[in-house]
């Protein structure tokens, strides 16, 4: 059972947020608590986008909070670096809600070398990491709920891509790989549809189909916005991997597909 505590952190943490996509409650329930996000800009002179995701078991605030870190301008290591620290701060602290302290010691604290990283070098990095994946998805029975949390996700993540409905489920990403693994990694951990029983339950099913890296010098652009298209054929499928200049890897999936 949740803590009226933490509800009532997350009740004040969506006043003090309230800036457009600075604040989401992803997740409540009783048997797994409470999961939010929170957008925000940190690193007290150098100033760094990150995105920070709390999750408040039941038993929150006498245990602290897992969380997790992720931004377009640090690598993954870098993010692990800035997850411990708050680990470490998190567990310091009496137990007592904690979520708004932690974020604003954060935004105060000046990141070491080990949590920058060149921009240069940065830049780099991200443009080497740029593919493009095709995942297959098991059912969709929440319609509303599971599109609207793709959508989030993908613009979170700075991911465009297609979410494809007819006799397959195929979502296609472009963007940073790093990026595209931790839009996975949400799909398997978070509770994004209902079982047959009507229960909320997570993506087990799901499958990478293919992933390739995606190269400018291809001649084609690269995808904008995330939209859903529902297809009828097989032909239907076809011409929708046409009009994104993709059937190479359509080729390449096809045998996986539905006959």
């Amino acid at each position: 059972m949740m803590s009226a505590a933490a509800v009532e952190e997350v009740c004040v943490l969506s006043s003090i947020y309230c800036g457009e996509g600075e604040f989401q409650l992803l997740q409540q329930t009783a048997q797994d608590g409470l999961m939010v996000q929170i957008n925000c800009t940190v690193g007290g002179d150098r100033q760094l986008d990150v995105s920070l995701l709390f999750h408040l078991h039941p038993g929150y605030p006498s245990c602290p909070p897992d969380i997790s870190v992720s931004s377009t301008r640090l690598t993954r290591s870098q993010c692990q670096v800035i997850r411990q620290k708050l680990l470490d701060q998190a567990a310091a602290l009496p137990p007592e809600p904690k979520v708004h302290q932690l974020v604003e010691w954060l935004q105060c604290e000046e990141l070491t070398e080990e949590c920058r990283g060149g921009e240069e070098e940065e830049a780099e990095t991200e443009k080497e990491e740029e593919w493009t994946a095709v995942l297959s998805l098991d059912h969709i029975r929440s319609r509303n709920r599971y599109i609207g949390l793709l959508e989030r996700w993908s613009q979170q993540l700075q991911l465009t891509g297609r979410l494809l409905l007819g006799q397959d489920i195929l979502v296609i990403l472009q963007g940073a790989r790093k990026n595209i693994k931790e839009f996975c990694r949400l799909m398997r951990t978070m509770k994004v549809d209902v079982d047959s029983s009507g229960k909320k339950c997570k993506e087990r099913m799901m499958k990478v189909l293919i992933e390739a890296p995606w190269s400018s010098s291809s001649g084609h652009s690269r995808l904008q916005g995330f939209f859903v298209v529902n297809y009828q054929s097989s032909s239907e499928l076809t011409a929708a991997f046409q009009e994104i200049h993709l059937m190479e890897l359509y080729q390449q999936i096809l045998p996986s597909l539905s006959a």
